[in-house]
Formats: structure tokens, C-alpha cells, sequence
């Protein structure tokens, strides 16, 4: 038997305020070891691939801008390159601190909850669940792009490789976390070893061995350009600092680590720190080194590719390693935003369904959510990569900014050894991924940076009223204080029947459990053959003689669901001190498909009395073995 109630309300873990239809069974489990938990290096693995695959447009970005300056803009790559490793540096820095004081995880939201306020953490997580989903689908589109580059005729099909490939990620990250990981090691370590296979030959070369990928494509370099602005700089560095998404994404998500959890957490971001600035570097000092100039239409990772080994098959696995990477660089957010959800659920300011986890540690429903916007994001853009790029990154560096600005305030609050350093450390971050937020915003505005801008006021917005509304269930509920002790009232129980059956005397079996009295109702229509049906059931319902009364609703219409709700509110007017519940009996077929030939009038009496009347709903389900 199972016996659901209206409205059902569970609670959060933190005791916050229920959360509209959850059960005892809905509750989270157990923690079932730490196995299905992240070390060092798979966290690396799976929580890294969006700052990794960066460097397949980080660099690419800076040089992008400069190539407005001519040759002698393009002579800025190193030293803009070298000023966002230097923020890298800063940003790992930040983060490690923030891994230390809030192990719990939620990276620019726990700092800012906890140091700036709600609302300024509100935006923070605002800015984060954009750049998540964000991340998805720029990483799955890029992907895809690079694969339909190499084979042209899957370009008309690239919507639906880019749901394709966002479904088996998906798939992934719903076995665990842990799975995922082990996944993704082995396209990671190809690909960083790529790049640093291409860089370590690349400066042992005067110059390129081969320039074949870029032959007969257009420069897009600037003719008769003398002097560099400080703008320009400026937005070359911002550009560039694309290549920083993915920095926090193992702040985020600490509590996926083993223990202990915050110093694996703080080795892989350092890890990641290093890699990352070592990539970008080397790749610069290449673009250099060969006076690289961008083209339509051939990346320039490529171009050093050919440029440092050759136009053969090592140019083909690091092109190959690219597209698996940016494709599976979406996992970074399947990691990050599912536990940020959590911890915005745990504070009531989304739904608690979002911290409820499955057997492997997985945060079912984020994962789930995160997968469906995402594939809307693709269905918008057609698949297309330039339609997602102008929205992407401006949300991670309010959440870097709110973070560095919160880290502050909490060096000063603590005021331990060294907190002047550390202050100064952060406050010099914040400074600069602030500007960094600014000039961003300002230089792709037009291009639907604006977008990015209307929708962050919009979550906080969301995110409030979620909250509001818990806070008014809590309320209502008296949550927080001592209730009344519970007391014994009398209760009848209805029971809706139309027919004598093994079913019907179920029910009246367990009516007489529930309560002090029972009633059976039918509802009888003004038609020859159902009054004539009627009186056969009234007939054998006297001659069974089950000493439960049968009462007849009639009913004009030919409605079931109304008449029982109406004779519930008579009762409940009559008898305001009885408790009345509606126990109404199902069958539950022994296959699946059979449920297809019930006729679903259980529902349908459950619904209008849920909708009408504040009476129990008890559904009997009747197994037919």
C-alpha cells in the first residue's frame, strides 16, 4: 500500500522550510564512502578541462586585437600574455585561500555570503550559474566546430551532434563524479602533452617548418598600423583573460574531493595554476618566436602546430585532442554548478530538489537542469559557436571580483599572520579582474554582452522570490518554535466505489483502520443504464452487508471528481471537529504498459478533491500479482 498525503512538504537538510513534494523517500542517503569522491589528480581531470581547453582560444583572442596594431601590435602577445599569467597567478592564490576558509564549497557565493551580504552572494551565484551553462555551450559548440572543419559534410548536421555530444556528457556525469573523472584523465593528459610537446620542439626551431595550414587563407592583420594604444592593450588583455574561465571551478566544488578535501582541492588548483600559465606562455613565446600572423579561418593553435611539427600526423593528433577537449570541457561545469545549486538550496533560495544527491554522490537534478538549458542555449544558437562567445566570461569575473573583494574583508575581519599580504594579494586581483569586467562588458555590448546584463538582475530576482516563498511556508508552518502536542480528534473516512470487487473490500479494510467511521460514496448519473447499474450495486451492496453505509451523490453532469468534493465540504461544514479523509482505491497492473488501459478516475477524484477541500488524500494501491 502506499498512502500519499496533500500537500506533501519534506525539509531541506540545513532545517530550513519544506520543500513542496518531497518524501521520506526522497530524503538524501547515506554517504556511501568515499570511493565515488574526487583525489588530486582526477579532480584535475574533471574539474580542469575548461581552463585547459582555453588555451585553444586564449591565445587566439589576444592576438585577435593586437592584429588591429599590425606587426608591431602583434610584437604585445607575450607581454599581455605574461600580465594574464600573472593574474592566473593571483586568481590560484585567491582560490587556494578560499578552498581553506570555506571547505564546503561555492568558491565567489560562501565568500560573499559570508562577507558581503546576501545579495551581493546572490549575484555572485548569479554570475557563476551563467557562466556554468554558458560554458556548455560554448565548450560542446567549439567542439563540434573544429570537428566539422575536418569533415565538411557534417556541417549541416551540427545542431544535432552538439545535442548528441551534450547527451553522452550528461549520461557521464549521471553514473558520478568519480566516473566522469576517470573519463576524461586520458583526453587531458593527450592534450596537455601535446602542448607542451609542441612547445618544447617549437623553441628548439628558427623558424617554421611548415606553413601549409595557413597558405592561401587572408590575413586579417591591419596594414599601416605604427603605435599600440593603451586601450588596445587593454582590451587584448581582456580578451585574453577567456583563457582564466574554469579558475574556480575547484572552489566550487570541494566537497567532491576525498579527504582530506580541502588540501586535494587546493593541490589541484595549483596544479591547474601551473599547467595552465606554463601553456599559455609557451604558446606565446611561439607566436613570437614565428611572427605568427592570424587568418581566416585556421585557428592559430594550428598554426603553431604546423609551424613547430610539421603538417603530419602529430598535427593531426593535436587537432584531434582539441576537438575531444573542448567538447568535453563542459564537464567543468557538470562538476561546479551542480554543488552551487546545492548550496543555493540549502539556503533556500531554490528549490530543495537541487540538494538531494543519488548513490554516487551525484547531484541529480543540477546535472539534469544544467543539461536542459544548455541544449536550449544550442537549440537558440543553431549550434553556432560566434553566437554564444559574446556572452561568454563576463559572468566569471564579477564572481572573481566579488570573491577577491569578499577574501579581503575576511583577512581583515581575521587579521592572523600575514593578513596585510593576503589583503594586498587579493584587493590587486580584484582590481584587475574588475577592470577586466568592464572592459569586457563595454567591448562586446553590442554583441550580446547586454543580454548577460538583463539576465543577472533577473536570477537575483528569482533567487529572492524562492526565498520569500519558503520563508512564508516556514511561517505558516511555525517552524523555528515548539507546536502543540498532538492530540486525537475523530476521523471518518470516504471511500469513493462504483463497483463490488476483492478491490473494494481492500479499501473498506483499511478505512476501518484509519478511522473511527467509514462511508462509501458512489455517484450516480441521471441515464437509464447508470441509475440501472445503481441500483444493481445498492442490491449487492445490501445483500454483502460490508456494515459500512454506501452514500449516493447524484450528479446532473457526467462529472466524477466534483460530486465527491462537494459531499467532502458538506461534511467538513457539519462536522468541523471530524477529521475527514478520502481513501480512494487503485490497481496497480503487474506490467508496465497495462497502466495504459486504466482509466485514471483515481486521479481524477484526487485532483478535485486536492484542488476543493483541505481533507487527507489516501491512494490505495491494489497490486495485481
Amino acid at each position: 500500500m502506499s498512502v500519499l498525503t496533500s500537500p506533501t512538504l519534506g525539509f531541506a537538510r540545513a532545517g530550513g522550510p519544506p520543500s513542496p513534494g518531497a518524501t521520506p523517500a526522497d530524503e538524501e542517503p547515506p554517504d556511501t564512502g568515499e570511493r565515488h569522491r574526487l583525489t588530486a589528480v582526477t579532480g584535475l581531470a574533471a574539474l580542469s578541462l575548461d581552463a585547459m581547453a582555453s588555451v585553444a582560444y586564449g591565445p587566439e583572442a589576444i592576438v585577435l586585437v593586437l592584429a588591429a596594431g599590425g606587426a608591431h601590435g602583434l610584437g604585445f602577445t607575450l607581454p599581455v600574455t605574461l600580465a594574464i599569467a600573472g593574474l592566473l597567478a593571483v586568481l590560484v592564490a585567491s582560490y587556494r585561500q578560499v578552498i581553506a576558509a570555506f571547505p564546503d564549497g561555492g568558491g565567489s557565493y560562501a565568500v560573499a555570503k559570508t562577507h558581503l551580504g546576501a545579495r551581493t552572494s546572490l549575484v555572485a551565484a548569479a554570475s557563476l550559474v551563467l557562466d556554468y551553462v554558458l560554458n556548455v555551450a560554448v565548450a560542446v559548440t567549439a567542439g563540434v566546430a573544429a570537428l566539422t572543419s575536418a569533415f565538411p559534410a557534417l556541417y549541416d548536421d551540427r545542431l544535432w551532434l552538439c545535442l548528441a555530444v551534450l547527451a553522452l556528457i550528461t549520461m557521464v556525469n549521471l553514473r558520478g563524479i568519480v566516473e566522469s573523472a576517470k573519463v576524461f584523465i586520458v583526453p587531458t593528459v593527450v592534450f596537455v602533452g601535446s602542448i607542451f610537446v609542441l612547445v618544447g620542439v617549437g623553441l628548439f626551431r628558427s623558424a617554421p617548418v611548415s606553413t601549409a595550414t595557413a597558405d592561401g587563407h587572408a590575413s586579417v592583420l591591419a596594414d599601416n598600423a605604427t603605435t599600440v594604444g593603451a586601450l588596445l592593450l587593454l582590451k587584448a588583455f581582456a580578451s585574453g583573460c577567456s583563457a582564466l574561465t574554469g579558475v574556480e571551478a575547484i572552489a566550487n566544488a570541494v566537497p567532491s574531493f576525498r579527504v582530506p578535501r580541502a588540501k586535494r582541492a587546493q593541490h589541484a588548483e595549483v596544479a591547474l595554476g601551473a599547467v595552465l600559465g606554463l601553456m599559455l606562455i609557451g604558446l606565446s613565446v611561439l607566436i613570437s618566436r614565428f611572427h605568427l600572423q592570424p587568418v581566416e579561418g585556421v585557428t592559430v593553435l594550428a598554426q603553431l602546430a604546423d609551424a613547430s611539427l610539421g603538417h603530419n600526423w602529430a598535427f593531426y593528433v593535436i587537432q584531434f585532442a582539441t576537438v575531444i577537449l573542448l567538447a568535453l570541457s563542459a564537464n567543468t561545469s557538470f562538476g561546479g554548478l551542480p554543488v552551487l545549486l546545492k548550496l543555493l538550496a540549502r539556503d533556500n533560495y531554490l528549490p530543495h530538489v537541487f540538494a538531494l544527491r543519488a548513490d554516487r554522490q551525484v547531484h541529480r537534478h543540477g546535472v539534469l537542469a544544467l543539461a536542459v538549458v544548455s541544449a536550449a542555449l544550442l537549440v537558440f544558437s543553431g549550434g553556432d559557436t560566434n553566437t554564444l562567445v559574446p556572452l561568454f566570461a563576463i559572468g566569471v569575473f564579477v564572481g572573481f571580483t566579488i570573491a577577491q573583494v569578499g577574501m579581503v574583508r575576511h583577512w581583515r575581519q581575521e587579521r592572523g599572520r600575514g593578513w596585510r599580504g593576503k589583503a594586498l594579494l587579493n584587493g590587486f586581483g580584484a582590481l584587475l579582474t574588475g577592470v577586466s569586467t568592464v572592459v569586457v562588458t563595454a567591448s562586446k555590448f553590442d554583441d550580446g554582452a547586454w543580454l548577460v546584463m538583463v539576465t543577472l538582475p533577473l536570477l537575483v530576482g528569482a533567487f529572492v522570490a524562492v526565498h520569500r516563498a519558503y520563508a512564508r511556508i516556514g511561517e505558516r508552518l511555525g517552524l523555528g518554535s515548539i507546536p502543540e502536542p498532538p492530540h486525537r480528534e475523530r476521523s471518518l473516512v470516504i471511500v469513493p466505489v462504483s463497483s463490488l470487487s476483492r478491490l473494494t473490500s481492500e479499501a473498506l479494510t483499511t478505512a476501518a483502520s484509519l478511522g473511527d467511521e467509514v462511508r462509501a460514496v458512489t455517484v450516480c448519473y441521471t441515464d437509464p443504464e447508470d441509475r440501472a447499474q445503481l441500483h444493481a450495486l445498492e442490491r449487492s451492496w445490501a445483500e454483502w452487508d460490508p456494515g459500512v453505509p454506501l452514500v449516493r451523490l447524484t450528479c446532473e453532469s457526467r462529472s466524477l471528481g466534483r460530486p465527491i468534493a462537494a459531499y467532502v465540504r458538506e461534511v467538513a461544514a457539519s462536522e468541523p471537529a471530524t477529521q475527514v479523509t478520502v481513501l480512494i482505491p487503485e490497481t496497480e497492473p503487474e506490467r508496465l504498459w497495462q497502466r495504459l488501459l486504466q482509466n485514471q478516475r483515481g486521479a481524477v477524484v484526487a485532483h478535485a478533491v486536492r484542488r476543493e477541500t483541505d481533507a487527507v488524500i489516501c491512494r490505495l494501491r491494489f497490486r495485481l500479482l
